[in-house]
């Protein structure tokens, strides 16, 4: 079959470099979710044929592939980023040439363009119930610490409003370079332990967030006592942190490995077939594998790669995703997606101890906070099972 015959959409996700770690998760997603609709029959007959470029988790690199996919590949559908700054990159190249761009991560909010499906989580669907969580069931004396970049300071921004409108106090804040070496994350970890917050909020990534967990245990902290929190901090970085230094710590994400229903065990069945391991299977690596199947979806109703038309058939699409039923919000370009807060075990496997009892429609400019509403809307969940 020529070229000529398959859809030609593009991936820009790093597989070297420091957030190669979570995005080579997202390129398998959407690897997998290619193999199945071609597996199927592809769309209207022909498959899908991704042409991929690895920008080194070099941010400027995102900016000038995504130029070269649609300029000198006549490519208009576009999948990838994990960094908020790498996003910003590609943000301007696909308005300006009017192609689609998925971006499956989440992220701090405060944005909307035309040309973008937003699958990820925003602010009202993780950052919020975190909050609430944190200061119900640990205490309102919170420390901050992330990576120097856009999105940890914008996360960190919305945190301190949700926490301030529920009573709490951030005691420090902390950014680091992603040159920062395992000797400063030492020492704030020994700062951190010494002072004795209620909890820490971490938006540290990549493999900063694995120096990080690693240096708060050697310096004593415990994840039972004292967890780190994030929004981020996923299966595969927790496999490569250690159980020993991982249990206690939580994390707010849509999605969990350990979710215990038909849709997500076929998921982790085929990911498993195709790549030997479900150790690195994340919620940024299902989003990817969602927006796929829901890309896919609208190019079998409109039948051509026009970006506009495209665009309009995906709004109000929805999806029955191994996190549950979401839905692509006509009104912002996001998703509704499922909100659940979990904890590590002994094992090194999120428990998951929280979650809304339905999908949460996406606010990515937090007007409606609603932190005091937040208990009334979740439900306990003793087992690991969602």
């Amino acid at each position: 079959m020529s070229s000529d015959d398959s859809w030609k959409i593009g991936i820009l996700f790093s597989t070297t470099g420091v957030t190669s770690i979570i995005e080579q998760s997202q390129l398998n997603g959407t690897l997998l979710a290619i193999d199945e609709i071609n597996a199927a029959g592809g769309v209207r007959g022909r498959p899908i044929a991704p042409v991929s470029y690895n920008p080194d988790s070099v941010v400027s690199c995102y900016g000038e592939m995504a130029e070269k996919l649609i300029v000198e590949d006549r490519i208009t559908a576009l999948f990838g980023c994990y960094m908020s700054s790498s996003r910003k990159e590609v943000l301007p190249v696909v308005e300006r040439r009017n192609a689609l761009f998925f971006y499956p991560t989440l992220y701090e909010g405060f944005e909307y363009s035309p040309n973008v499906i937003y699958g990820g989580a925003t602010p009202n669907q993780n950052s919020v119930p975190l909050a609430n969580h944190l200061m119900n069931n640990f205490g309102k004396r919170i420390f901050f610490v992330g990576s120097d970049y856009i999105y940890p300071r914008e996360s960190n921004r919305v945190m301190r409003n949700v926490l301030r409108q529920g009573g709490g106090e951030v005691l420090g804040e902390r950014y680091y370079d992603f040159d920062a070496d395992t000797a400063q994350f030492a020492r704030i970890a020994q700062e951190i332990v010494d002072l004795k917050p209620d909890a820490i909020f971490s938006t540290v990534v990549g493999q900063m967030c694995i120096d990080f967990y690693r240096a708060y245990h050697a310096a004593g902290g415990d994840g039972r006592v004292c967890p780190i929190a994030s929004l981020t901090t996923n299966e595969a970085e927790i496999a490569a942190i250690g159980a020993g230094a991982a249990v206690g710590h939580i994390t707010a994400a849509p999605y969990f490995r350990t979710i215990n229903s038909p849709a997500n065990r076929k998921f982790l069945k085929a990911y498993k077939q195709k790549f030997g391991t479900v150790r690195d299977v994340t919620s940024c690596c299902e989003a990817a594998y969602c927006q796929m199947h829901m890309f896919a979806a609208a190019l079998e109703e409109v039948g051509e790669m026009d970006t506009d038309r495209l665009h309009e058939a995906l709004l109000g699409a929805s999806f029955d995703a191994p996190q549950g039923h979401i839905k692509i919000d006509p009104d912002n370009n996001h998703t509704y997606l499922q909100s659940r807060i979990a904890r590590v075990d002994e094992r090194g496997e999120f428990v998951i101890e929280n979650k809304v009892r339905r999908a949460i429609k996406p606010d990515p400019y937090l007007v409606y906070p609603g932190i005091h509403d937040w208990s009334f809307r979740t439900q306990k969940v003793a087992q690991t099972s969602a």
